[in-house]
């Protein structure tokens, strides 16, 4: 998958880069309103993250263009305006999803991942391990067919734990996926005590596995 990344913090830009390198995305880095214009009209791209504040010109009238010039490429739009009206104004200009900054890594990665999930034949919005089946559209849980009942939190766990099956989450990724007290994180039980509402909610074994002094994971 080749993503665009247009950020004219060059700090954020590069870690941005590294990041979904690390994730195995090929990834350009544009740090102006012209240069990512340019490179748009060079190569093919299946995600653009575009931040809304550029120094020759600002992300919403990249935008813009780019849908009037019938580039259909999905947008997902970084910016540290936290208004409604702004999200909106996304929206209305055809980006595909928003979000805030501050973001957490593992939220980032779960909205690329969806996004992209939208362009393939595949896309699907139901998430299943053994008998447990998560869909992510009605937010309703089943297990053997059996309606499960979770309070918000457990769900996002649950979610984001499905989506990253085989993938050995620490404890501080998953914490910063439910919180925004960053300051907390650290030296919050958060994630356990709701590890272990799910384990007794789910009643599978081994669906939830514990790997000592990392994180969690499922696996297939």
């Amino acid at each position: 998958m080749n993503l665009l990344v247009v950020e004219d913090e060059r700090t954020i830009a590069n870690q941005l880069k590294q990041l979904l390198e690390k994730e195995r995305y090929r990834c350009d880095v544009s740090y102006t309103y012209h240069d990512a214009t340019k490179l748009i009209d060079e190569k093919r791209y299946d995600l653009i993250l575009l931040d809304w504040n550029l120094p020759d010109g600002d992300g919403l009238t990249l935008l813009s263009l780019l849908r009037k010039e019938g580039i259909a490429t999905p947008v997902l739009m970084l910016s540290a305006n936290t208004e409604i009206d702004d999200r909106v104004k996304v929206l209305d200009a055809g980006g595909d999803d928003y979000l805030c900054k501050p973001y957490s890594n593992i939220e980032l990665l779960a909205r690329i991942r969806a996004l992209l999930r939208r362009e393939t034949p595949q896309k699907n919005t139901i998430l299943t391990c053994a008998g447990l089946k998560l869909d992510t559209s009605s937010r309703e849980v089943s297990v053997d067919g059996k309606p499960i009942k979770l309070s918000l939190s457990e769900f996002d766990l649950l979610e984001i734990l499905l989506q990253n099956k085989n993938i050995v989450l620490t404890r501080y990724q998953l914490n910063e996926h439910l919180s925004q007290d960053y300051n907390s994180l650290k030296f919050s039980n958060i994630v356990d005590v709701h590890i272990k509402n799910l384990r007794k909610k789910i009643g599978l074994d081994d669906c939830i596995t514990t790997v000592r002094g990392v994180g969690y994971s499922i696996k297939d």
